[in-house]
């Protein structure tokens, strides 16, 4: 598989598995960041090294939307410099990989990828900034709608098969050609990092027949 199409590019398309795959990676990854900030805290005396290694490894995908909230950065004067620059690092490169994987998996559901206003930019940002919002009743369909949409995104894309057979996206993931080779479609076609464009031919090569694994 190609790593750097599968992780950084929002062309073609993914299945459930490699969706599930990515979360797995950013988690591993976002676990070595901590443990090296933990050091870089031994080594310049900020921590001990009894306590260093109480793992505190809380990142989710809540986190990315503290980036965008002024509140989150108010400690910054007083933290020191090289976790927090591996933090920023951290959140920048999971953003983008959690992006690149969840477009691809609206790409096998044959959504564009701006569906993932909706099933992630809106609901995070409800949640990040709800206890700003009025305590009142009427904020409640708000509330409810937010919890719908996350509710609606998280099952179409970790939960729901993709489109059977090829799509405006490229070749279904989960398909075989009748020689036996695999399809891919991060050779399908390039959309040079747009989410909207789709190709106007996306077919098998030689024009074989294609068959869904199951």
């Amino acid at each position: 598989m190609d790593w750097t199409w599968y992780l950084f590019r929002f062309d073609g398309r993914i299945n459930r598995a490699l969706l599930w795959q990515a979360l797995l990676t950013v988690a591993l990854l976002a676990a070595l960041l901590e443990i090296i900030s933990q050091a870089i805290g031994v080594l310049e005396g900020t921590r001990s090294f009894s306590t260093s290694f109480e793992f505190d490894f809380d990142f989710g995908l809540d986190d990315l939307f503290k980036m965008v909230d002024p509140r989150a950065y108010r400690h910054l004067a007083s933290a020191n410099r090289a976790p927090l620059i591996l933090r920023a690092f951290g959140t920048s490169l999971f953003l983008w990989i959690y992006l690149a994987t969840a477009i691809k998996r609206l790409h096998d559901r044959d959504r564009t990828g701006w569906w993932i206003i909706p099933f992630f930019v809106v609901p995070g940002l409800f949640s990040q900034f709800s206890d700003l919002l009025p305590k009142s009743n009427w904020m409640l369909p708000f509330s409810l709608a937010a919890s719908i949409l996350w509710l609606w995104g998280t099952i179409e894309m970790f939960f729901v098969p993709g489109s059977a057979g090829d799509n405006r996206f490229g070749l279904d993931p989960l398909a075989e050609f009748e020689d036996g080779s695999a399809s891919s479609s991060a050779k399908s076609w390039d959309q040079q990092s747009e989410v909207e464009f789709v190709p106007p031919n996306a077919s098998p090569p030689g024009g074989m027949h294609v068959k869904r694994s199951t």
